[in-house]
């Protein structure tokens, strides 16, 4: 009897060459097989001796069908926690068109503007829905969460009043917020006072205070008087706040505040079990260059064409390096693009009404439990009622009576309730509601309306002001002009459904539906993360998996997901070595090495994590300069706390000196933090752990297939040796962490958690065996790339045996001195070709990083390669004087199609060769919406918000 029929694998439609591709690669690199190639690249004694421990590889049906038992097991009740995260609808043309569409989940960070300019506005609307809300003048075009957004605050108090190093919070922020305060106030030096906001003392040490309007208990306070005394003391104010309250309460910017800061997850992003939300940050005008993340800014084109860029570059973390006042990298632009289309989409009008809405069921709720007999504490609140009980009931009588109608309310230590209303509330909701507070009988319709209910405030909260006024937020309410909007800015940005974007060290690879799909079920997106785990078993059973699946393919102990993005899992690394130290009796080992190579956010984050950084050579072939890095250990022995160490290096290479490396560190007492960043690079072949490695974090929106949305979402856990275990990070509200936990890194407990399924799905579908070939592939494939243009460009660093490891630097700037080309010409001619550049100037001036991953077929990378060699042949054309060294197709790329058809042509090359430069460019061709973007114009006139509504037209 024949064997049944295998099911269909999912790890060649991952993988991008073909067997026979592969065969191909090989052959131009004179390797006989793929094993061969690897081990003449990884140094032996690093090499991983077993397969993976993971489970045998799934079809997508059945990997599909298991993931949807296991989480499954979530119960989605009825929340009205609240606590920060509320209950919302996300508009189904905003899910389906954005959220659920690759042509815009798997575009890179708007570093190259001008195929990025659909992004780029969606991003300037989301900026504006903040300034007009907060009435503050400059924001961020998003940071990760709440919590770690009032940390940012404190930090830029902190910069902007140098020498001032205590920092008040008002103890009825959300619980959260103040732990993640407090614990980067503790690795900063700063001191964190929590106390009630009345009984603040603002002496001459004091930078900054924060207070949350409306507060955790939905509180409304006046703190205009406060806020003048704050001023009048020299320190500056910070308030937390809620943007859909925002449309009917008196904005901070109007009463004093100096920073505004908080979430915009319930304008149309799910709870997620936590995220990712996007973060709002507002500031004023004089603070633009100490905040944190970054500005989408107007400027214009090489044609005077209004232009959207990332404005204020120089402040861009990886260049300030240990000078820095954050180490934010990447930033939350899905869920802020799905922010800022909510606000489109409603209008303000819309949003007032949603608004209105919100407040009027939680007046109609305080009016049923007042006639129950029971007492509402604050009689100021927009959507959060707190409730004391009287006549004899109690918060357990009334839990009782909200599971057994499967509702999630907010119990406080005092026996008092909260109840937090959102979007999506009903008149079933409130009859259920009341029935809990009451005896027992829901109210009738009836009961129901004589309530009353009022959406107004007190004169002193009442917002006079108006806000969003310019069209983009008055225009698109129908489905039919919305969807146009939408497809007209997708147009206008380049993604991986176009070509393949080779960024080095960001691992652009595929983002397979069958991962994706997961993230918006109902039983993931759906639940509070403040729920009680016995309804999350699901993502309990999620996060062990996943946990054993990371420690297996890292070689460490244990595993924290909390942190929601890779500059927070370094930071979050750190401070585990520094409790660790602390815990010994060492805590005076404070000095971190860090390679002149490394990664921007590496020193960022030290510096974060209280650390002073010392900088480690590296030598002529790009590997850390052993000798100085023993010197300097030797010279720091006593206060050595740690190394931070990318492998393979960010020069692209597998260092053979890394064992000897991290036992130089070990003997002078410090830790060993890697750089999970290469990772891809490692997976089945060699594991952190095992090479000497005591923490490393790992991005998930590069090794393992989270999408880079736009320049976010993403995660960034961290794996430990057991030594560190002990430390990882805890949080105030649900228990996780070791005995001796941190503070929080994060505002949820397992930071974005519904983005965590789709790393899930990934290690399901491939299993051990997938993942060591895909890792494999990606060696062969930077490698075939490197090959091929070692003849036009020099290859900057090789191993050993002359090979690289997953991506390669290629130098072109020995070809500037006779033309005149850079390399920002070269990456704005590649757009012509329909493609994305590879990373410029990092982590050597001057040059590409290229990184093709596993996912891109062989076509493809040809096609790349034929296009850096016909550039190539065009800077030789300019050298050789046959193109002039002004006016040719690489100074004036990109070449727009309306520049390309104007009527005037004058330039020294023909119209076809500006646009299609390569006889297959025609079949594919990508039109950039603007020329080259001028990036001093937009930092000398900077413009974050919508521009004037004459500007906007000729957008």
């Amino acid at each position: 009897m024949s064997s049944l029929p295998t099911a269909d694998s999912f790890i060649p439609r991952h993988l991008g060459p073909s067997e026979a591709d592969q065969r191909e690669m090989l052959a131009a690199l004179g390797m006989p097989t793929l094993d061969a190639l690897i081990d003449a690249t990884v140094p032996a004694n690093i090499r991983f001796k077993r397969a993976l421990a993971l489970p045998a590889a799934m079809s997508e049906q059945d990997a599909l069908a298991a993931f949807k038992q296991m989480m499954s097991q979530n119960e989605v009740w009825r929340s009205f926690i609240g606590l920060g995260y509320s209950t919302t609808h996300v508009p189904a043309v905003i899910q389906r068109n954005i959220l659920e569409n690759p042509g815009w989940y798997t575009a890179y960070t708007p570093y190259q503007a001008e195929i990025a300019q659909g992004r780029l506005e969606a991003l300037l609307n989301y900026q504006t829905v903040i300034t007009d809300l907060t009435a503050l003048p400059i924001t961020t075009a998003s940071l990760l969460d709440e919590g770690t957004a009032a940390a940012e605050a404190m930090q830029l108090v902190h910069a902007a009043k140098d020498g001032r190093d205590t920092f008040l919070v008002a103890d009825d922020c959300h619980p959260q917020t103040i732990e993640v305060v407090r614990a980067r106030g503790r690795a900063r030096g700063i001191t964190v006072h929590v106390q009630p906001a009345n009984a603040f003392t603002l002496g001459a040490n004091v930078c900054g205070v924060l207070v949350q309007y409306p507060n955790t208990t939905g509180a409304i306070q006046d703190h205009r008087a406060l806020a003048q005394q704050v001023h009048e003391a020299g320190a500056l104010f910070v308030v937390a706040t809620d943007l859909l309250a925002l449309t009917l309460l008196t904005p901070p910017g109007e009463w004093g505040a100096d920073v505004c800061i908080g979430s915009a997850q319930r304008f149309g992003v799910p709870f997620g079990y936590g995220g990712p939300h996007a973060a709002f940050f507002s500031t004023r005008d004089e603070f633009k260059r100490l905040m944190p993340g970054r500005i989408i800014g107007l400027s214009k084109d090489a044609t005077g064409k209004p232009a959207l860029r990332m404005a204020l570059g120089t402040r861009e973390q990886h260049i300030r390096r240990e000078k820095a006042t954050s180490n934010i990298c990447t930033a939350q632009v899905l869920l802020a693009v799905m922010a800022g289309m909510y606000a489109v989409w409603h209008g303000p009008k819309g949003l007032t009404r949603i608004a209105q809405r919100v407040r009027r069921y939680a007046t109609a709720f305080a009016a049923g439990v007042r006639r129950q007999g029971h007492t509402i504490v604050t009689n100021e609140f927009f959507d959060t009622v707190h409730v004391k009980l009287n006549g004899g009931r109690t918060a357990a009588d009334v839990k009782r009576a909200a599971e057994a109608r499967r509702v999630n309310l907010r119990y406080l230590a005092d026996g008092s309730v909260c109840v937090a209303f959102g979007e999506t509330v009903t008149d079933t909701d409130l009859a259920d509601l009341l029935a809990c507070f009451g005896n027992g009988a829901a109210p009738s319709p009836t009961e129901l309306g004589a309530l009353g209910a009022d959406h107004r405030f007190d004169a002193t909260f009442t917002r006079s002001s108006g806000y969003l006024t310019h069209p983009v937020f008055n225009t698109y309410h129908s489905e039919t002009d919305m969807l146009r909007y939408m497809r007209k800015l997708e147009s206008r940005d380049l993604s991986l459904t176009h070509s393949m974007i080779p960024l080095g060290s960001c691992t652009m690879k595929l983002n397979a539906s069958a991962e994706m799909f997961p993230v918006t079920w109902a039983e993931v997106g759906g639940l509070h993360p403040f729920a009680p785990v016995e309804q999350a078993k699901g993502y309990t059973q999620l996060f062990g998996m996943l946990e054993r699946a990371l420690a297996e393919v890292t070689g460490f102990h244990a595993v924290s997901l909390q942190p929601n993005a890779g500059s927070q899992g370094e930071y979050a690394g750190l401070l585990v070595i520094r409790a660790y130290h602390e815990a010994r009796g060492e805590g005076h080992r404070n000095i971190c090495l860090i390679p002149q190579s490394a990664h921007g956010t590496n020193p960022a984050s030290a510096v974060m994590a209280g650390m002073e950084v010392v900088v480690v050579k590296t030598d002529a072939n790009g590997n850390i300069d052993v000798a100085d890095l023993t010197a300097k250990a030797e010279q720091h022995s006593k206060n050595l706390s740690a190394l931070m160490v990318t492998y393979p290096s960010t020069h692209g290479v597998f260092e053979e000196a890394i064992t000897d490396i991290t036992r130089t560190i070990h003997a002078h007492g410090g830790q060993v933090y890697m750089d999970g960043a290469n990772m891809n690079a490692m997976v089945g072949l060699c594991r952190p752990g095992d090479i000497g490695a005591d923490v490393c974090h790992l991005n998930l929106h590069k090794t393992f297939c989270i999408p880079h949305g736009g320049g976010g979402p993403g995660m960034g856990p961290i794996g430990v040796a057991e030594h560190l275990a002990p430390f990882l990070p805890g949080h105030p509200v649900v228990g996780t962490g070791g005995s001796q936990a941190i503070g929080p890194v994060s505002a949820a407990p397992w930071g974005s958690a519904s983005i965590l399924p789709i790393s899930a799905m990934y290690i399901m579908l491939m299993g051990g065996e997938g993942l060591t070939l895909s890792t494999k592939v990606a060696i062969l494939s930077a490698n075939y790339i490197a090959k091929r243009l070692e003849h036009a460009y020099p290859v900057l660093y090789k191993g050993k045996n002359g090979f690289i490891a997953h991506e390669c630097i290629v130098d072109p700037r020995g070809l500037k001195a006779a033309s005149g080309v850079d390399v920002e010409d070269i990456a704005k001619r590649l757009m012509d070709y329909g493609f994305h550049a590879p990373t410029i100037s990092f982590p050597v001036a001057g040059t590409l990083m290229i990184e093709p991953t596993e996912s891109e077929p062989k076509a493809e990378i040809d096609r790349f390669v034929e296009a850096l060699i016909s550039i190539r042949a065009e800077i030789d054309e300019v050298a050789s004087g046959k193109l002039p060294k002004d006016v040719n197709p690489l100074k004036s790329a990109p070449h727009t199609l309306e520049v390309t058809l104007a009527n005037e042509w004058t330039r020294a090359y023909t119209r076809e060769r500006a646009a299609f430069p390569l006889a297959w460019v025609r079949e594919r061709k990508f039109w950039p919406s603007v020329s080259r973007v001028d990036n001093a114009f937009g930092d000398r006139n900077l413009i974050c918000a919508c521009p004037p509504v004459e500007e906007y037209a000729h957008a």
